[in-house]
């Protein structure tokens, strides 16, 4: 009888043993930490830049052959946010040669920019209905797509490394278009 009750208390310690593993792993809904739940995006908080856009580092990029604006990118505004979000100040020229500046954020997970404020009258004005938008690929001022695929994004990616950023904003290697041909 002795080998009978052995082999029962073996049996008891092993179910336990399996029980209090299986019981230690958890429930992923009860504990709250779903693996396979999307991620919710949490913007941190974004101050206006403290300066004007600065002349010696603005940066020109190209946009598309059928936009008549000028654009450029503050190379010393760039932020790279641990949130996903890189902000920067942009610098339109329209053909007349007035320019207005604005302080914006993109998202390289979900192809989207806002406008946290304007440079206005050498002030930085925050946007009071910034809100996220859609990039647009298709319009003639594509230039969140371009400065998106050519510098701030590695497809769905946000470029965490400030020098592949200053790099790829290089006229000579940019891709966030592509240029005209010669004539």
């Amino acid at each position: 009888m002795k080998p009978f009750f052995q082999r029962l208390y073996s049996y008891f310690c092993g179910a336990f043993i399996c029980l209090s593993l299986i019981a230690c792993a958890g429930d992923a809904l009860q504990s709250g930490v779903d693996p396979f739940a999307p991620m919710i995006f949490k913007e941190g908080t974004t101050a206006m830049p403290l300066n004007p856009p600065n002349k010696s580092t603005l940066q020109p990029f190209y946009v598309s052959r059928s936009t008549i604006f000028k654009f450029a990118v503050d190379t010393n505004s760039i932020l790279i946010g641990a949130d996903g979000v890189t902000r920067y100040i942009v610098v339109m020229t329209n053909p007349s040669g007035e320019s207005q500046a604005q302080y914006e954020g993109i998202r390289c997970d979900s192809f989207q920019w806002r406008l946290y404020g304007n440079f206005e009258n050498g002030v930085w004005k925050e946007n009071p209905l910034a809100s996220w938008r859609g990039i647009s690929d298709h319009v003639p001022n594509r230039y969140q797509a371009a400065l998106a695929q050519g510098a701030f994004c590695n497809m769905t990616t946000q470029e965490k490394n400030i020098r592949n950023v200053l790099k790829n904003l290089n006229p000579n290697s940019f891709t966030g278009s592509i240029p005209p041909p010669p004539f």
